[in-house]
């Protein structure tokens, strides 16, 4: 078998951490344990790009007792736990290529030897392996059956494939289930890349001016979770209703011009290029901190700051300092990278539950039906979304009621009035 991690010593501590994660995942087991019986992906092979983590271990597992042959490659340099990626090669005999603080050419050659096993089913996370199919790849684009997409920002990416009819085959955006983005993007996001930012930094968030650029639903949990915890938010949208929602929320919605003269802190979750650019960092205060939870690194122009610092030095793990010419220092976490997965450990296991069974769903689906697919991006199926709510409800021990046949009939006709 063919792999690229660490050191393979590492197995053992990654196994528990696998392992621990698995406690905090009942509907995901429950999906292994009728794949393990259905064998429902006998014959497929799977080649997936996402954070290397003790969670996305449980996913790969799962896909593997359905029978699927799955190889692994990072969906970022900086968020792979090595001890997991040993342990799923040592374990559990899954192919991984994936080591944390990888560089950029060893990022895509891990790319390329997914590529290399010829996998029916893509599973990305940022769209990487389906651009580099459609780029670098494109012979294998016959043998494609379809894929699935994790994140906001590369259900972007595939969109606009999409639109510009250059997208080679279907695609399932998981991001866009309820059973994600409501909880994954608000709960997960919200959590981890607190938490990120705190590891790295160990500041004291309470009475800071907290900024947060972009008010999807990542954005949402971030500037729930500075807030619970005694920041002063601050929003910064493009979008008039995503601000309107914003202001009426109790933050306060201003210009990035305005907000880089006051903020202690700016966080970008928004999937676009620069958002945390010339505007903000030729204004922002002395010892203003940045970082990123919007998947790729280019949301912060890092290429403004080393053009207009003096030095660059880092001062704390994850934290490098760029003293300006003008004497100001900005402090940059994570290298602009995912700042909840490469300080910390991403998001909890019970919420990527959720994710990760839309996932594995997501994929019998395609394998099943890819005949009826056409080459565009679709949403996870009602049925499989809803379901996962159910089974999640139920691991929580929470009851719902059911409509009387009385009640259905009333929202089925439009003969009953008032």
């Amino acid at each position: 078998m063919d792999f690229d991690v660490k050191d393979l010593k590492l197995a053992k501590e990654g196994k528990n951490r696998i392992q621990w994660a698995g406690r905090d995942m009942p509907v995901l087991k429950g999906i292994r344990e009728e794949f393990s019986k259905s064998r429902a992906l006998k014959g497929l092979t799977l080649g997936a790009c996402l954070h290397v983590t003790s969670e996305t271990a449980n996913l790969m597992i799962t896909l593997k007792e359905g029978g699927a042959n799955v190889s692994l490659c990072a969906s970022n340099p900086l968020s792979t736990q090595d001890d997991v990626a040993a342990s799923l090669v040592d374990d559990y005999g899954i192919p991984v290529f994936a080591i944390k603080g990888e560089d950029n050419d060893t990022y895509y050659k891990h790319i390329y030897n997914v590529l290399d096993t010829k996998p029916q089913i893509s599973m990305d996370d940022g769209a990487d392996v389906v651009s580099s199919i459609h780029s670098k790849r494109k012979e294998l684009m016959e043998n494609m059956l379809g894929g699935t997409e994790e994140t906001t920002t590369g259900v972007i990416r595939l969109k606009s494939m999409e639109a510009k009819k250059v997208l080679g085959y279907p695609i399932i955006a998981v991001n866009d289930a309820q059973t994600k983005h409501l909880f994954d993007n608000r709960y997960g996001t919200g959590q981890s890349t607190i938490d990120g930012i705190l590891r790295a930094t160990n500041i004291l968030l309470a009475g800071k001016r907290f900024v947060v650029i972009g008010y999807g639903w990542c954005g949402k949990g971030v500037a729930m979770r500075a807030k619970g915890m005694g920041a002063s938010v601050i929003v910064l949208e493009i979008d008039p209703l995503r601000a309107l929602e914003a202001k009426m929320d109790g933050f306060e919605v201003m210009k990035n011009t305005e907000a880089a003269k006051i903020g202690d802190v700016f966080l970008s979750v928004t999937g676009d290029k620069h958002v945390i650019g010339e505007p903000i960092l030729k204004n922002c205060k002395d010892k203003t901190i940045v970082a990123n939870s919007g998947h790729f690194d280019i949301e912060i122009d890092l290429d403004y700051l080393k053009e207009n610092s003096a030095s660059i030095r880092t001062v704390r793990p994850m934290v490098e300092e760029y003293k300006m010419k003008d004497g100001r220092r900005i402090y940059v976490l994570a290298e602009g990278r995912l700042v909840n997965l490469s300080s910390a450990e991403g998001h909890p296991a019970s919420v990527m539950d959720m994710s990760f069974a839309n996932q594995s769903l997501s994929t019998e689906y395609i394998y099943k039906n890819s005949k009826d697919l056409e080459k565009k991006v679709y949403k996870v199926p009602e049925e499989i979304d809803k379901r996962i709510a159910k089974i999640k409800l139920e691991t929580m021990g929470v009851n719902i009621d059911k409509l009387t046949p009385e009640q259905e009939e009333y929202l089925n006709s439009w003969e009953i009035g008032t």
